[in-house]
């Protein structure tokens, strides 16, 4: 029974699985968020994520192991995110890797992150793994603070970036628009919450950028927009870089769903024409931290409803950033032998 260990570094999240190749299921899935050491900063300190990765690692791997009722010894193969990420993070985890599978004789496998990200979707809410839940070509938008993509997915494997943000990623401008209206950090569940409770009203008509038969997209564009507006309310000194008392609870709800209304109706643009660009595409994927958005998944879901296409996301505890689908990507990896060498390296 081949067992596939997963290790997750990337950025915040210290996390280790096992998946179980012949059962199809996750064994096990342990994770440390390092939201609570980075909310002071309003952000991810790459050194400080580093270092509880340092800390953390040796625990989260053991806890998956004790959960999946293996020893470290049981397993066939180490996969490990390689690749993008924040350096000094990534390369916690793959020295980690790297000693376990030089020291057993086990199996290294090199996983980018944006590719764990698209085989998230194919992950059940009790971990199971489903690879026929997706008809293909389908389309893939992962979104998350550090990436917005677009993907042709022709097989499992096999894809290609047919989209992406030319500046800030959507959960980037969630994050920096919450810490312009003193909301903390993540920014995106904060911001959900306030336009909840405005009802998803548009209330300022943020910009949307151009329509054009691309399917790239553009966020610094929107984030200036919130900025200049809150200035000319008097809001916001540019000179100081201080929130003054006009920002009311009432205009944080308004401008929280004005702009997450905005940033749906930009994605649901873009899916539309997605469509339209590649007629063959028989579903849609939502992954990434951003997929558990309800409000962005329910509208891109009535999209393909509307236009008869599969929708799919991850379940929400596989889509931020987690070793599950790690371990996943490993499995397939292992099964068509793509094994890395020891002189794996990071960003390779």
């Amino acid at each position: 029974m081949p067992l596939i260990l997963g290790i997750e570094t990337s950025c915040d999240e210290t996390a280790a699985a096992v998946y179980d190749t012949v059962n199809k299921k996750i064994l096990s899935s342990y994770l440390f968020s390092q939201i609570e050491l980075h909310k002071i900063f309003g952000g991810v300190v790459p050194e400080i994520a580093s270092r509880s990765h340092l800390e953390k690692i040796d625990i989260i791997i053991n806890q998956s192991l004790e959960e999946a009722k293996i020893a470290l010894g049981d397993i066939d193969a180490v996969a490990v995110t390689s690749k993008p990420g924040l350096v000094g993070s990534l390369l916690i985890g793959l020295c980690f890797a790297k000693g376990i599978a030089w020291a057993g004789n086990k199996k290294l496998i090199a996983v980018d992150h944006l590719e764990s990200h698209i085989f998230s979707a194919f992950l059940e809410d009790d971990g199971s793994a489903n690879f026929e839940v997706l008809p293909f070509p389908h389309l893939c938008l992962s979104v998350s603070g550090g990436h917005t993509s677009f993907y042709k997915i022709n097989k499992l494997g096999d894809f290609q970036s047919i989209g992406q943000t030319l500046d800030d990623a959507a959960g980037e401008a969630f994050d920096k628009i919450a810490n312009l209206l003193g909301l903390g950090y993540p920014g995106g569940p904060l911001i959900e919450k306030l336009a909840k409770e405005a009802n998803f009203e548009d209330f300022f008509n943020y910009p949307r950028g151009k329509k054009n038969k691309e399917l790239n997209v553009s966020f610094s564009g929107l984030k200036t927009a919130v900025l200049y507006d809150l200035v000319k309310r008097g809001v916001f000194s540019l000179e100081t870089g201080v929130i003054k008392s006009a920002l009311t609870e009432e205009l944080k709800k308004q401008v929280s769903s004005s702009l997450l209304v905005c940033i749906a109706d930009i994605f649901e643009r873009k899916l539309n024409l997605a469509f339209d660009l590649y007629p063959d595409f028989k579903g849609f994927s939502f992954v990434g931290g951003v997929s558990c958005n309800k409000y962005i998944s329910e509208r891109l879901k009535l999209v393909c409803e509307k236009r008869g296409r599969k929708f799919k996301n991850s379940p929400r505890k596989f889509s931020t950033d987690n070793a599950a689908m790690v371990a996943l990507v490993g499995a397939y990896k292992f099964r068509n032998k793509q094994f890395s060498s020891m002189y794996l390296d990071v960003l390779d």
